[in-house]
């Protein structure tokens, strides 16, 4: 079973352009996106505004630097931006050719990182970890992964492997209640490699399409992080290599999320970052910020707390909705 290209990939861009408008997801999406980018498409704004009303050409561009810091794109990939941007636009540049070639060099960031599938494996069962800092709204995104994933069609295991904090596993079975999804988990305080163990083993048993596994989300020490998921990704391999890892990353904690995500992806070999509460913040530049540092490309981002809230991240609509 091709997995990967039933389940996991996005749709054919011809396939989309044969749908109408007021049926398109991407379209859906988009409006969608604009709406909860809100907060900081706002006030990025009007920095901008402000910018566009300085005297002179450099303190144009100073605004302009000012006005993405705000937005917490981060100052590295805020230099890059704005440099390349100022070639772009030439010296005596309008306010329509600045705003074209800031969003042109922003693509241009998050187009590095344009494959923004999730890839299982082409035949069998796939195997996805979920790891983050517990507060990010990792458990929660583990959810709606699941019921997405149940709702188009394939057959989903839970694996709460997160043991250590508190009522993690009762919250991953009402997602998987709610989602018609199969659960398996294990003590509390137990040992997360071996309810991973167990959850890939159901998976294997019941010929499931996905085994989605919610890990243990302590920041402690780098070398006690790495040691935890190196364990889990150890005795998960045993019985079936684990095709994906998404990172979660809170998007309302700005640089400080993107900190912390170094540590995780230091640790482990993550694939694809998840930017949750994204219709939150005031600093939804991050997603910039985050694939600059980390390499890794934003492959969803929540917008909200419904179930289905959960999005692919389109770096079109991103730009749009963050200029708007």
């Amino acid at each position: 079973m091709a997995f990967m290209k039933r389940f996991f990939a996005r749709k054919d861009a011809n396939e989309e352009s044969t749908r109408t408008e007021s049926s398109s997801p991407t379209t859906t999406e988009k409006r969608t996106l604009k709406g909860r980018l809100s907060r900081t498409s706002g006030g990025f704004g009007q920095a901008l505004r402000s910018a566009f009303g300085a005297h002179t050409d450099e303190e144009i561009w100073q605004g302009v630097e000012d006005a993405l810091l705000m937005a917490d794109v981060g100052i590295a990939a805020t230099q890059k931006i704005v440099s390349a941007a100022r070639k772009r636009a030439g010296r005596t540049a309008t306010e329509v050719e600045v705003l074209s070639a800031l969003k042109a060099e922003i693509r241009a960031i998050l187009d590095d990182h344009s494959d923004r599938d999730v890839h299982g494996s082409e035949e069998g069962m796939s195997v996805v970890l979920v790891v983050g800092v517990n507060g990010t709204g990792k458990t929660t995104s583990t959810g709606k992964l699941a019921h997405r994933w149940v709702q188009e069609g394939f057959s989903v295991v839970l694996g709460a492997a997160d043991t250590f904090r508190a009522a993690a596993a009762d919250q991953l079975e009402t997602w998987a209640t709610r989602a018609g999804a199969t659960i398996v988990r294990g003590p509390e305080q137990g040992d997360p490699a071996a309810v991973a163990f167990d959850a890939v083993s159901r998976g294997l048993e019941l010929g499931a399409d996905v085994v989605l596994l919610d890990t243990a989300g302590r920041l402690h020490t780098k070398a006690g992080l790495m040691d935890e998921l190196s364990k889990i990704r150890r005795v998960v391999e045993r019985r079936a290599a684990i095709d994906e890892v998404l990172l979660v990353i809170d998007a309302t904690t700005g640089q400080n999320g993107v900190a912390q995500a170094k540590v995780f992806a230091e640790a482990v070999d993550v694939t694809g970052i998840v930017l949750s509460k994204l219709d939150g913040t005031a600093k939804g530049g991050v997603v910039i910020a985050v694939q600059e540092l980390l390499g890794v490309p934003v492959k969803y981002v929540g917008i909200g707390e419904g179930v289905e809230d959960l999005i692919d991240f389109n770096a079109t609509d991103f730009v749009d909705a963050l200029f708007e």
